[in-house]
């Protein structure tokens, strides 16, 4: 399931329906329909191209009602056709199969906030089990018992300009370029270091824990492997980082001293809420959450929560999601530093200066956008490209590679730079764009060694090196100078210049950027 409008009304629903879909398009979905209860009957249109068009196809059919459903789907278990597409109806009867769906006070219903944005704010969640009789004028809900029950009404404010474009091309373009106010207002209110900003009973639990266990997928697994370099170098604490589909399958060892923390953009992803619940159920108590979304199943789950606040999120690939979570988590490895006693006063002010610089510092990063682009014009002829970066970077240099095989779909893969001779160089040469994370830090010259060993094989090296790397462009080898060297926080920049190299390659081959094919935005089923 992608996502999930509904309403009962004196009127006739379905510019609500549509315009619900429209706004849940971000979440990804490869078929729509629509089912209205028009005079003891179920009428249904269904498609399997964009809610733009089944719009059209409705307008013709002149359908309207006063109850009804609408829905996107994004293939799991049948091809992506008219008759897979839902809503479906039951084998035995003229009705709509049940579904899991989140209720809206009064009349609506929704499996995101955001398909009601500019028709209420007053939002009820439920609960795993939940069932709700949803009627004109009243809603009741009866628990996984049996037993009815209140859920609490929140006033959630999900505001329509969110997926607006304004003056970009595209909503991945405009996230990009969103990060520096993103990763602003995630930091805003951090005047000094204390582990209440993670939650009321934070100090406690940190004080207990021996150890961490982050648990993740896509894009936030890679924000979890940066994480463990910063928390193990800085607050001195062991660190596991688990794929959370893998986690839950294999028989690991439970830690009760151990810190689960869940790393999501939505706080709904389906492994890694299953993952969490795993961990739980092995006495694994205590656990944190990284989430953009305060309403979220995970937020509910885990004791103490950071809520980045990134905004809505709408292209699939993510961006200022990923960088404000980075943001987050290193406010995370100060703070369980400062928790161990490993973090001096002046390493505090030093850290948090640093910190509240990042919009800038990013900012600059952005202004390299033309430069980007013609490497990206030459990325867009190649079918394949190599990824490497060493340390700290290496987990950017991952997030780089999926985000250019997400969108332009060419095959991408990312190595750690001293792994090249155990196999990658085999497929180094001329036509093998080789994308090098180069910051001036104290692994540069080992990474300097690596580049000759891809120059040597004929590769190309696309170099995305600090202003004081002291790389130089020359026959192979293409340089993009970030203009400064930001220490630990160094890959919070490098990201956001892999990000727009991703973009304009996507762009110069005509791709569907916001919706590449086959990819959901919120991945809800296992």
């Amino acid at each position: 399931m992608c996502g999930i409008v509904g309403a009962v009304a004196q009127r006739n629903i379905t510019p609500i329906l549509l315009e619900g879909l429209k706004r849940l398009e971000y979440r990804g979905y490869d078929s729509c329909g629509v089912a209205l209860h028009v005079d003891g009957v179920l009428q249904r249109s269904r498609s399997t191209s964009r809610v733009a068009d089944l719009q059209t196809q409705m307008n013709a059919a002149n359908l309207s009602g006063f109850t009804g459903i609408a829905h996107t789907r994004w293939a799991t278990h049948g091809a992506p056709a008219s008759h897979n597409a839902h809503p479906h109806f039951s084998p035995n009867e003229n009705t709509p199969q049940s579904a899991r769906i989140a209720l809206v006070h009064e009349n609506f219903l929704a499996s995101d906030a955001m398909a009601l944005a500019g028709i209420t704010d007053q939002i009820i969640y439920l609960e795993e089990g939940d069932v709700v009789d949803l009627q004109l004028q009243k809603c009741w809900v009866v628990d996984s018992n049996g037993k009815r029950v209140e859920r609490e009404v929140k006033t959630v404010h999900a505001h329509t300009g969110a997926a607006e474009l304004g003056p970009y091309r595209h909503f991945m373009q405009k996230e990009i370029f969103e990060q520096p106010r993103a990763i602003g207002d995630t930091l805003e209110g951090v005047v000094g270091i204390a582990p209440d900003l993670f939650g009321d009973d934070a100090e406690r639990i940190f004080g207990e824990i021996d150890s961490l266990l982050i648990l993740a997928c896509g894009t936030s697994y890679y924000a979890g492997l940066t994480a463990k370099y910063w928390i193990e170098a800085i607050a001195k604490i062991p660190v596991n980082v688990e794929i959370a589909s893998e986690y839950r399958y294999r028989e690991s060892v439970p830690n009760p001293r151990a810190l689960v923390v869940t790393i999501s953009q939505s706080g709904e992803t389906a492994d890694t809420l299953a993952a969490l619940k795993h961990a739980h159920a092995q006495n694994m108590k205590h656990s944190l959450t990284i989430c953009n979304v305060a309403t979220s199943a995970m937020v509910r789950e885990c004791k103490l929560a950071y809520i980045t606040r990134a905004g809505v999120e709408v292209g699939v690939a993510s961006t200022k999601a990923f960088s404000t979570q980075l943001a987050a988590l290193f406010l995370l490895a100060l703070t369980l530093a400062k928790v161990r006693g490993n973090l001096t006063p002046e390493q505090e002010a030093e850290h948090l200066k640093a910190m509240r610089h990042l919009p800038v510092a990013i900012s600059a990063v952005l202004a390299l956008e033309p430069q980007i682009i013609a490497w990206a014009e030459e990325f867009a002829r190649k079918e394949n490209a190599l990824f490497l970066g060493r340390g700290l970077h290496y987990p950017i240099a991952l997030e780089g590679a999926l985000k250019l095989k997400e969108i332009s779909y060419i095959h991408a893969e990312a190595y750690p730079a001293g792994e090249l001779k155990h196999g990658p160089l085999a497929l180094v040469t001329e036509e093998m764009p080789v994308v090098t994370i180069a910051p001036n830090d104290a692994l540069i010259e080992k990474l300097k060694s690596n580049m000759q060993e891809v120059r040597a094989r004929g590769g190309q090296l696309y170099v995305f090196a600090d202003v004081d790397s002291r790389i130089t462009s020359s026959e192979g080898v293409h340089v993009i100078r970030l203009p400064e060297h930001y220490g630990q926080l160094s890959p919070i920049l490098h990201v956001v210049s892999l990000q727009l190299l991703a973009y304009h390659t996507a762009l110069a081959r005509g791709t569907d950027v916001d919706k590449p094919r086959n990819l959901a935005k919120s991945v809800t089923v296992e």
